[in-house]
């Protein structure tokens, strides 16, 4: 990420949303460094010519806004994050959540390697023990054999070791799988991993004697992981209604909820991805690959659960005695947060680099590295549920989300340009969001 020293580079974007387009578009333009080429692209994205080349039978495009989450602090450096989404109060949501954990320092983020797996299914293996025993011995001839991938190669990537796992009880047959560990440094990695694979499945079948079905990588990236960390004293949370104390043990006692329960979990995990898969689509990267890695690692233990750690904790600080004029430590309240989740995003390769806007969003995250981008996303995913459960905690969350779906409503009733904002505004102070009601505003208009 690009340094941070000067004033101008805050992400503390005050009175954003207030801005017109052209305004918040020069701001982030400023901060990224934006050719007017790249501005453009922002404006026109895909042409139906590049789609042509992207996928099959293209008879158009489908057009999504991109939007900027503000106020991020992530490992002491700002960050603007472009996000692509269709549901009103997330980007809002996450703003104000990022800007609630300035006052804790930001985000403090952290990856493991980008660590792919690609599984081969070996079928009519007769005696597995023994062939467990030929494949690992075979280990470095088979990584030989799977360093398919030149460009990562040259990254320093490639296989780093191959694994065996036994499944003697499946609704078929028995069956031996084959697992390589690929290193796919700034790749999400998909066909790379696909690739080795398919290279190395005669030799397995030969070492094993069975027959090789699936050779295919698992999206369950459990060896690829990010995330992110905040600490946020009590006191930011502080309202007319409740005080941050309140408040704070409340979003504890609801990821508890969470925890515990799967129903809520499965909703408590959406929010957390509707910020990540947000930053997934604005980048190029393949958001549904994020999900089904996602919500496969929040079962791991056999049962479906939170994806995120929340709880109260106590800070300690320092206060001056009045009387003896000597410093003591003194204990504040304050909200820790922790996601971590299976995370394969890419930087190069792809969509990533096929798609303009893709490219354009990358640059105004500044990231260097797929895992700095994995780091975002894993504190953007925190962000997100902190703003979904606080609301929950405190006014509920249809409050402030209905009052941003007002608009959606006005624009479904037919309103344009001015009428929009004032046929929201109205249907809000009503209560009163319905297209019904949208549609009568406008013919009195």
């Amino acid at each position: 990420m690009r340094s941070t020293d000067t004033p101008s580079r805050s992400s503390r974007l005050s009175g954003f949303y207030q801005k017109s387009v052209a305004e918040r578009t020069a701001i982030v333009a400023q901060w990224a460094e934006l050719t007017s080429a790249e501005v453009a692209v922002l404006y026109d994205g895909l042409t139906v010519a590049q789609a042509d080349q992207l996928v099959e039978n293209v008879v158009g495009r489908y057009s999504l806004p991109l939007s900027i989450g503000a106020n991020f602090i992530v490992n002491h450096c700002d960050v603007l994050v472009p996000m692509v989404v269709e549901e009103p109060s997330v980007v809002a949501a996450v703003s104000y959540a990022a800007k609630l954990a300035r006052s804790g320092g930001g985000f403090r983020t952290g990856s493991t390697e980008p660590i792919m797996i690609a599984q081969i299914q070996l079928l009519g293996v007769r005696d597995a023990e023994q062939a467990q025993a030929r494949i690992l011995a075979a280990r470095p001839e088979l990584l030989a054999a799977a360093n398919t991938s030149p460009s990562i190669a040259a990254r320093g990537g490639g296989p780093v070791d191959i694994e065996t796992h036994f499944l003697a009880e499946t609704p078929t047959e028995p069956m031996l799988i084959v697992h390589l560990l690929f290193d796919t440094c700034d790749a999400m990695g998909a066909n790379a991993v696909n690739t080795a694979a398919e290279a190395i499945a005669p030799m397995v079948e030969q070492l094993s004697g069975g027959k090789a079905l699936l050779r295919i990588l698992s999206n369950l990236t459990d060896r690829r992981r990010a995330w992110a960390e905040v600490t946020i004293p009590a006191a930011a949370f502080s309202s007319i209604e409740s005080s941050g104390n309140e408040i704070i043990a409340g979003i504890a006692h609801a990821n508890a909820f969470a925890v515990a329960d799967p129903y809520r979990a499965a909703t408590h995990n959406k929010g957390i991805l509707n910020g990540i898969d947000a930053v997934a689509i604005a980048t190029g990267n393949d958001w549904r690959a994020i999900e089904a890695g996602a919500h496969a690692y929040a079962a791991r233990n056999g049962r479906y659960q939170a994806l995120t750690d929340w709880r109260v904790i106590t800070e300690f600080g320092s206060a001056s005695g009045e009387s003896e004029g000597v410093t003591r430590p003194i204990g504040r309240a304050a909200l820790f947060g922790r996601l971590e989740l299976p995370l394969a995003v890419g930087i190069v390769g792809g969509t990533t680099r096929a798609h303009p806007v893709a490219q354009v969003a990358l640059k105004i995250l500044g990231v260097r590295s797929a895992r700095e981008l994995s780091e975002i996303m894993a504190a953007v995913g925190l962000a997100q549920n902190l703003a979904a459960i606080r609301a929950l905690a405190t006014e509920g969350i249809q409050r402030g989300h209905m009052a941003l779906h007002a608009r959606q409503v006005a624009i479904a009733a037919g309103a344009t340009g001015s009428d929009v904002e004032r046929i929201a505004g109205q249907m809000a102070a009503e209560g009163q969001i319905r297209v019904e009601r949208a549609k009568e505003l406008l013919s009195e208009s």
